[in-house]
Protein backbone atom coordinates (compact mmCIF):
# COMPACT_ATOMS: atom_id res chain seq x y z
CA UNK A 1 0.00 0.00 0.00
CA UNK A 2 3.05 2.30 0.11
CA UNK A 3 2.54 3.55 -3.45
CA UNK A 4 -1.08 4.36 -2.65
CA UNK A 5 0.05 6.51 0.29
CA UNK A 6 2.45 8.31 -2.06
CA UNK A 7 -0.35 9.00 -4.55
CA UNK A 8 -2.50 10.42 -1.78
CA UNK A 9 0.35 12.56 -0.44
CA UNK A 10 1.17 13.89 -3.89
CA UNK A 11 -2.49 14.66 -4.49
CA UNK A 12 -2.53 16.77 -1.33
CA UNK A 13 0.78 18.52 -2.04
CA UNK A 14 -0.30 19.67 -5.48
CA UNK A 15 -3.19 21.59 -3.89
CA UNK A 16 -0.85 23.76 -1.83
CA UNK A 17 -0.57 27.43 -2.75
CA UNK A 18 1.71 30.16 -1.40
CA UNK A 19 -1.25 31.75 0.36
CA UNK A 20 -2.28 28.49 2.05
CA UNK A 21 1.27 27.82 3.17
CA UNK A 22 1.65 31.36 4.49
CA UNK A 23 -1.62 31.10 6.42
CA UNK A 24 -0.62 27.72 7.90
CA UNK A 25 2.73 29.18 8.96
CA UNK A 26 1.01 32.07 10.76
CA UNK A 27 -1.34 29.70 12.55
CA UNK A 28 1.52 27.43 13.66
CA UNK A 29 3.64 30.34 14.90
CA UNK A 30 0.74 31.87 16.83
CA UNK A 31 0.01 28.50 18.49
CA UNK A 32 3.55 28.10 19.82
CA UNK A 33 3.63 31.75 20.87
CA UNK A 34 0.39 31.22 22.79
CA UNK A 35 1.87 28.19 24.60
CA UNK A 36 4.94 30.21 25.54
CA UNK A 37 3.05 33.35 26.65
CA UNK A 38 0.18 31.35 28.21
CA UNK A 39 -2.31 33.71 26.62
CA UNK A 40 -4.12 33.38 23.28
CA UNK A 41 -2.49 34.82 20.19
CA UNK A 42 -4.29 33.93 16.96
CA UNK A 43 -2.93 34.81 13.54
CA UNK A 44 -4.37 33.64 10.27
CA UNK A 45 -7.44 31.49 9.67
CA UNK A 46 -7.96 27.76 10.29
CA UNK A 47 -6.59 25.50 7.61
CA UNK A 48 -8.82 22.56 8.56
CA UNK A 49 -12.58 22.90 8.78
CA UNK A 50 -15.24 20.26 9.37
CA UNK A 51 -18.70 21.02 8.01
CA UNK A 52 -21.76 18.99 8.92
CA UNK A 53 -23.80 17.83 5.91
CA UNK A 54 -26.59 16.50 8.13
CA UNK A 55 -27.44 15.34 11.64
CA UNK A 56 -29.54 12.44 10.30
CA UNK A 57 -28.29 8.85 10.38
CA UNK A 58 -29.70 5.48 9.37
CA UNK A 59 -27.88 3.59 12.14
CA UNK A 60 -28.33 3.46 15.93
CA UNK A 61 -24.76 3.26 17.27
CA UNK A 62 -24.79 3.28 21.10
CA UNK A 63 -22.15 5.96 21.75
CA UNK A 64 -23.29 8.41 19.05
CA UNK A 65 -25.78 11.28 19.56
CA UNK A 66 -27.01 10.84 15.98
CA UNK A 67 -27.59 7.14 16.51
CA UNK A 68 -29.27 7.71 19.86
CA UNK A 69 -31.36 10.61 18.47
CA UNK A 70 -30.12 12.50 21.53
CA UNK A 71 -29.44 16.03 20.26
CA UNK A 72 -30.84 19.04 22.06
CA UNK A 73 -29.72 21.33 19.24
CA UNK A 74 -31.73 21.72 16.00
CA UNK A 75 -31.31 18.98 13.40
CA UNK A 76 -31.35 19.25 9.61
CA UNK A 77 -29.39 19.31 6.35
CA UNK A 78 -26.71 21.78 5.21
CA UNK A 79 -28.01 23.77 2.24
CA UNK A 80 -25.81 23.98 -0.85
CA UNK A 81 -26.23 27.73 -1.37
CA UNK A 82 -25.29 28.44 2.27
CA UNK A 83 -22.26 26.19 1.89
CA UNK A 84 -21.09 28.12 -1.20
CA UNK A 85 -21.37 31.44 0.64
CA UNK A 86 -19.41 29.98 3.56
CA UNK A 87 -16.69 28.61 1.31
CA UNK A 88 -16.34 31.87 -0.61
CA UNK A 89 -14.79 33.42 2.51
CA UNK A 90 -12.59 30.45 3.43
CA UNK A 91 -11.42 28.56 0.35
CA UNK A 92 -8.20 30.50 -0.32
CA UNK A 93 -6.73 29.52 3.07
CA UNK A 94 -8.05 25.98 3.53
CA UNK A 95 -5.86 22.90 3.23
CA UNK A 96 -8.45 20.32 4.33
CA UNK A 97 -12.24 20.37 4.21
CA UNK A 98 -13.87 17.53 6.13
CA UNK A 99 -17.48 16.83 5.20
CA UNK A 100 -18.42 15.24 8.49
CA UNK A 101 -19.35 16.03 12.07
CA UNK A 102 -22.47 14.14 13.13
CA UNK A 103 -24.87 12.17 10.94
CA UNK A 104 -24.39 10.27 7.67
CA UNK A 105 -23.24 12.67 4.89
CA UNK A 106 -24.83 10.76 2.00
CA UNK A 107 -28.31 11.34 3.46
CA UNK A 108 -28.01 14.99 2.37
CA UNK A 109 -29.13 15.01 -1.29
CA UNK A 110 -26.78 17.93 -2.08
CA UNK A 111 -23.72 16.35 -0.44
CA UNK A 112 -21.78 15.34 -3.57
CA UNK A 113 -22.65 18.62 -5.27
CA UNK A 114 -20.97 20.44 -2.37
CA UNK A 115 -17.94 18.13 -2.61
CA UNK A 116 -17.63 18.94 -6.30
CA UNK A 117 -17.80 22.67 -5.56
CA UNK A 118 -15.02 22.40 -2.96
CA UNK A 119 -12.96 20.32 -5.40
CA UNK A 120 -13.27 23.11 -7.97
CA UNK A 121 -11.73 25.47 -5.40
CA UNK A 122 -8.65 23.21 -5.20
CA UNK A 123 -9.29 22.04 -1.61
CA UNK A 124 -8.39 18.56 -0.36
CA UNK A 125 -11.75 17.03 0.60
CA UNK A 126 -12.52 14.23 3.06
CA UNK A 127 -15.66 12.49 4.22
CA UNK A 128 -16.52 9.70 6.63
CA UNK A 129 -19.46 7.39 5.97
CA UNK A 130 -21.05 4.27 7.39
CA UNK A 131 -21.03 2.94 3.82
CA UNK A 132 -24.71 2.09 3.39
CA UNK A 133 -25.37 4.53 0.53
CA UNK A 134 -22.57 3.60 -1.88
CA UNK A 135 -24.72 2.21 -4.66
CA UNK A 136 -23.02 1.95 -8.04
CA UNK A 137 -24.56 5.30 -9.02
CA UNK A 138 -23.43 7.02 -5.82
CA UNK A 139 -20.02 5.39 -6.16
CA UNK A 140 -19.66 6.83 -9.67
CA UNK A 141 -20.81 10.27 -8.49
CA UNK A 142 -18.37 10.08 -5.57
CA UNK A 143 -15.44 9.46 -7.92
CA UNK A 144 -16.50 12.15 -10.40
CA UNK A 145 -17.10 14.69 -7.61
CA UNK A 146 -13.35 14.83 -7.03
CA UNK A 147 -13.54 13.67 -3.41
CA UNK A 148 -9.96 13.07 -2.24
CA UNK A 149 -10.42 10.76 0.75
CA UNK A 150 -13.29 8.40 1.58
CA UNK A 151 -13.34 6.93 5.10
CA UNK A 152 -15.68 3.93 5.44
CA UNK A 153 -16.50 2.61 8.90
CA UNK A 154 -15.99 -1.16 9.01
CA UNK A 155 -16.29 -2.26 12.61
CA UNK A 156 -16.26 -6.02 12.17
CA UNK A 157 -15.48 -8.77 9.69
CA UNK A 158 -18.73 -10.68 10.25
CA UNK A 159 -22.31 -9.45 10.55
CA UNK A 160 -22.63 -10.82 14.08
CA UNK A 161 -19.69 -8.77 15.33
CA UNK A 162 -20.31 -5.71 13.14
CA UNK A 163 -23.89 -5.18 14.32
CA UNK A 164 -22.93 -5.21 18.00
CA UNK A 165 -21.83 -1.59 17.59
CA UNK A 166 -23.28 -0.59 14.21
CA UNK A 167 -26.88 -1.18 15.26
CA UNK A 168 -29.24 -1.66 12.27
CA UNK A 169 -26.23 -1.89 9.93
CA UNK A 170 -25.59 -4.49 7.23
CA UNK A 171 -21.93 -5.37 6.75
CA UNK A 172 -22.36 -6.87 3.28
CA UNK A 173 -23.99 -3.63 2.07
CA UNK A 174 -20.94 -1.72 3.34
CA UNK A 175 -18.45 -4.10 1.72
CA UNK A 176 -20.35 -4.03 -1.57
CA UNK A 177 -20.34 -0.24 -1.45
CA UNK A 178 -16.55 -0.29 -1.09
CA UNK A 179 -16.33 -2.69 -4.05
CA UNK A 180 -18.49 -0.29 -6.07
CA UNK A 181 -16.17 2.66 -5.42
CA UNK A 182 -13.09 0.58 -6.26
CA UNK A 183 -14.74 -0.56 -9.50
CA UNK A 184 -15.71 2.99 -10.46
CA UNK A 185 -12.20 4.29 -9.78
CA UNK A 186 -10.79 1.63 -12.09
CA UNK A 187 -13.42 2.18 -14.77
CA UNK A 188 -12.88 5.94 -14.76
CA UNK A 189 -9.08 5.71 -14.44
CA UNK A 190 -9.13 7.77 -11.22
CA UNK A 191 -6.73 7.55 -8.27
CA UNK A 192 -9.22 9.33 -6.03
CA UNK A 193 -10.78 8.99 -3.62
CA UNK A 194 -8.16 7.37 -1.39
CA UNK A 195 -10.31 4.71 0.31
CA UNK A 196 -9.80 3.96 4.00
CA UNK A 197 -11.44 1.28 6.10
CA UNK A 198 -11.65 2.82 9.56
CA UNK A 199 -12.13 0.44 12.47
CA UNK A 200 -13.57 1.83 15.68
CA UNK A 201 -11.91 -0.71 17.95
CA UNK A 202 -14.20 -1.98 20.71
CA UNK A 203 -14.16 -5.17 22.76
CA UNK A 204 -16.57 -7.08 20.48
CA UNK A 205 -14.42 -6.54 17.35
CA UNK A 206 -10.81 -6.29 18.53
CA UNK A 207 -10.16 -9.97 17.71
CA UNK A 208 -11.23 -9.41 14.08
CA UNK A 209 -8.72 -6.68 13.20
CA UNK A 210 -6.54 -9.07 11.08
CA UNK A 211 -9.67 -10.19 9.21
CA UNK A 212 -10.60 -6.59 8.40
CA UNK A 213 -7.11 -6.00 6.98
CA UNK A 214 -7.60 -9.11 4.83
CA UNK A 215 -11.00 -7.89 3.59
CA UNK A 216 -9.53 -4.51 2.70
CA UNK A 217 -6.78 -6.13 0.64
CA UNK A 218 -9.20 -8.43 -1.14
CA UNK A 219 -11.55 -5.57 -2.08
CA UNK A 220 -8.77 -3.20 -3.14
CA UNK A 221 -9.09 -0.62 -0.37
CA UNK A 222 -6.08 1.69 -0.09
CA UNK A 223 -5.59 1.77 3.69
CA UNK A 224 -6.88 0.55 7.05
CA UNK A 225 -6.88 2.77 10.13
CA UNK A 226 -7.66 1.78 13.69
CA UNK A 227 -9.41 4.31 15.89
CA UNK A 228 -9.93 4.15 19.64
CA UNK A 229 -13.51 4.52 20.83
CA UNK A 230 -14.81 7.37 22.97
CA UNK A 231 -16.98 5.94 25.76
CA UNK A 232 -19.09 8.26 27.89
CA UNK A 233 -19.51 6.03 30.97
CA UNK A 234 -16.04 4.57 31.43
CA UNK A 235 -15.04 5.13 35.07
CA UNK A 236 -16.47 1.84 36.35
CA UNK A 237 -15.67 -0.04 33.16
CA UNK A 238 -17.71 -0.51 30.01
CA UNK A 239 -18.28 -3.56 27.78
CA UNK A 240 -17.04 -1.53 24.80
CA UNK A 241 -13.56 -0.89 26.26
CA UNK A 242 -11.09 -3.26 24.52
CA UNK A 243 -9.19 -5.82 26.56
CA UNK A 244 -5.98 -5.03 24.68
CA UNK A 245 -4.81 -1.76 26.26
CA UNK A 246 -3.21 -0.68 22.97
CA UNK A 247 -6.67 -0.15 21.53
CA UNK A 248 -8.23 1.63 24.53
CA UNK A 249 -8.41 5.31 25.39
CA UNK A 250 -8.79 4.34 29.04
CA UNK A 251 -6.44 2.62 31.48
CA UNK A 252 -7.45 0.27 34.29
CA UNK A 253 -6.08 1.36 37.68
CA UNK A 254 -5.40 -0.57 40.86
CA UNK A 255 -8.68 0.52 42.47
CA UNK A 256 -10.62 -1.08 39.61
CA UNK A 257 -11.64 2.16 37.96
CA UNK A 258 -10.76 3.39 34.47
CA UNK A 259 -9.22 6.76 33.64
CA UNK A 260 -8.40 8.42 30.37
CA UNK A 261 -4.80 7.70 29.37
CA UNK A 262 -3.63 11.08 28.20
CA UNK A 263 -2.91 14.01 30.47
CA UNK A 264 -5.03 17.12 30.17
CA UNK A 265 -2.32 19.49 29.00
CA UNK A 266 -3.41 23.11 29.01
CA UNK A 267 -3.11 23.70 25.31
CA UNK A 268 -4.79 22.27 22.23
CA UNK A 269 -3.59 22.48 18.63
CA UNK A 270 -7.15 22.12 17.34
CA UNK A 271 -8.19 25.46 18.83
CA UNK A 272 -5.66 27.17 16.56
CA UNK A 273 -5.79 25.32 13.25
CA UNK A 274 -9.30 23.81 13.02
CA UNK A 275 -12.96 24.24 13.85
CA UNK A 276 -16.36 22.70 13.20
CA UNK A 277 -19.38 24.29 11.52
CA UNK A 278 -22.79 22.72 12.09
CA UNK A 279 -25.36 22.27 9.33
CA UNK A 280 -27.05 25.56 10.34
CA UNK A 281 -23.87 27.63 10.53
CA UNK A 282 -22.98 27.49 14.24
CA UNK A 283 -19.21 27.57 14.83
CA UNK A 284 -18.01 25.25 17.62
CA UNK A 285 -14.43 24.59 18.77
CA UNK A 286 -14.00 20.94 17.80
CA UNK A 287 -15.61 17.57 17.07
CA UNK A 288 -15.95 16.75 20.78
CA UNK A 289 -18.67 19.39 21.10
CA UNK A 290 -21.25 17.12 19.50
CA UNK A 291 -24.30 18.95 20.84
CA UNK A 292 -22.84 22.41 20.06
CA UNK A 293 -22.88 23.49 23.69
CA UNK A 294 -19.93 25.88 23.19
CA UNK A 295 -21.30 28.20 20.51
CA UNK A 296 -18.64 30.66 19.45
CA UNK A 297 -20.69 32.38 16.78
CA UNK A 298 -23.08 31.87 13.88
CA UNK A 299 -22.40 32.35 10.18
CA UNK A 300 -26.04 33.30 9.84
CA UNK A 301 -25.20 36.45 11.79
CA UNK A 302 -21.50 37.21 11.22
CA UNK A 303 -18.50 36.54 8.99
CA UNK A 304 -16.21 33.67 9.85
CA UNK A 305 -13.22 35.97 10.27
CA UNK A 306 -15.12 38.07 12.83
CA UNK A 307 -16.05 34.92 14.78
CA UNK A 308 -12.56 33.34 14.60
CA UNK A 309 -10.86 36.47 15.93
CA UNK A 310 -13.80 37.53 18.11
CA UNK A 311 -14.13 37.85 21.88
CA UNK A 312 -15.93 34.52 22.43
CA UNK A 313 -13.29 32.49 20.60
CA UNK A 314 -10.44 34.26 22.34
CA UNK A 315 -12.14 33.81 25.71
CA UNK A 316 -12.50 30.07 25.04
CA UNK A 317 -8.83 29.78 24.06
CA UNK A 318 -7.87 31.70 27.21
CA UNK A 319 -10.00 29.37 29.35
CA UNK A 320 -8.35 26.33 27.78
CA UNK A 321 -4.85 27.68 28.36
CA UNK A 322 -5.83 28.24 32.00
CA UNK A 323 -7.12 24.70 32.62
CA UNK A 324 -8.65 22.13 30.27
CA UNK A 325 -10.07 20.19 33.21
CA UNK A 326 -12.66 22.94 33.63
CA UNK A 327 -14.09 22.49 30.11
CA UNK A 328 -16.50 19.59 29.87
CA UNK A 329 -15.72 18.59 26.27
CA UNK A 330 -11.99 18.45 27.08
CA UNK A 331 -12.20 15.94 29.93
CA UNK A 332 -12.81 12.94 27.64
CA UNK A 333 -10.57 14.22 24.84
CA UNK A 334 -8.01 11.95 23.23
CA UNK A 335 -5.63 14.33 21.51
CA UNK A 336 -2.53 12.25 20.93
CA UNK A 337 -4.25 9.06 22.11
CA UNK A 338 -5.37 7.52 18.82
CA UNK A 339 -4.12 4.20 17.50
CA UNK A 340 -3.32 4.02 13.81
CA UNK A 341 -2.41 1.01 11.74
CA UNK A 342 1.21 0.82 10.68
Amino acid sequence: MANLHLHDSFNFLRKLTPRRLYNASKVLLSYYLSKWLKRPVQWGLPFTISVEPTTACNLRCPECPSGLRAFTRPTGNLKADFFRRMLAELHRDLLFLIFYFQGEPYINPDFLEMVAHAHQQGIYTITSTNGHFLSMENARRTVTSGLDRLIISVDGATQEVYEQYRKSGKLEVVLQGARNVVACKRALGSRTPHIIFQVLVVRPNEHQIPDIFRLAQEIGVDEVKLKTAQVYDYEQGNPLIPLNPRYARYALHADGTYRIKNKLLNHCWKLWHACVITWDGVVVPCCFDKDASHRLGSLQENTFRAIWHGKKYQAFRKQLLGGRKNINICTNCTEGCKVWAE
